[in-house]
Formats: C-alpha cells, sequence, structure tokens
C-alpha cells in the first residue's frame, strides 16, 4: 500500500488545516491508520489513529479537543482536520496504515507510511 500526504502549509496561529492521505489499494478500508508528527529535533510522535470502521478514534492529549481525524474508505482517504493550531503543532506530518484489527500508538506497529506534508503555525 502507498500512502500519498497533503495538504500541509503555513498558518497563523488560531487557524486550521485539513490534511488528507489517499491509499493506492483498497485494502485501506479493512486497515487502522493514524497520523503521527515529527517536530523539528525531536522523534515521531502520534498524534492519532482511527479504525477501520471508525468506531474507534484515539487521540494524543495535546491534540484533543482540537484535532479530528476521519476517513473514507469508499475514497481511500484519510483526513485530520486541524483546529485552533497552535506554533508547538509545526511539524511534519505523517500518515500510516496497518492491515487487521487492533489500533497502534507507536511507529513501528504501522506498516505503511506517507512521505510527510509539512504544517508551519507562526505566531
Amino acid at each position: 500500500v502507498q500512502l500519498q500526504a497533503s495538504g500541509g502549509g503555513l498558518v497563523p496561529a488560531g487557524g486550521s488545516l485539513r490534511l488528507s492521505c489517499t491509499a493506492s489499494e483498497d485494502t485501506f478500508g479493512t486497515s487502522a491508520a493514524a497520523w503521527f508528527r515529527q517536530r523539528p529535533g525531536k522523534s515521531r510522535e502520534f498524534v492519532a489513529n482511527i479504525s477501520w470502521g471508525s468506531s474507534t478514534r484515539n487521540y494524543a492529549d495535546g491534540v484533543k479537543g482540537r484535532f479530528t481525524i476521519s476517513r473514507d474508505n469508499a475514497k481511500k482517504t484519510l483526513y485530520l482536520q486541524m483546529n485552533r493550531l497552535k506554533p508547538e503543532d509545526t511539524a511534519t506530518y505523517y500518515c500510516a496504515a496497518r492491515d487487521g484489527g487492533g489500533l497502534g500508538v507507536t511507529p513501528n506497529w504501522y506498516d505503511y507510511w506517507g512521505q510527510g506534508t509539512l504544517v508551519t503555525v507562526s505566531s
């Protein structure tokens, strides 16, 4: 499965962005999926994940109430709606997926990765 992330950009603090991640295979519809981010000089960290049927969603504490993860399996696309952005949200955001059930919060749990999209939040 190949994943293509898009939607990053420069936004002022308090603004919004929506990231998208499109998969190459129909099997995405039965895959767990997630967003991670990597801030400058930091390791990759969990942001949010979603089960294949969207029944379960989890968020990192720092984004709860501001970010929403969703998916459209018919379009083979994963989304991350980011509202009330803060300068500390500045990072490269990566989408990830893994076939089958379960949901992981560590990068090594996922098998497939997008190339990353840069989000810069100005103060």
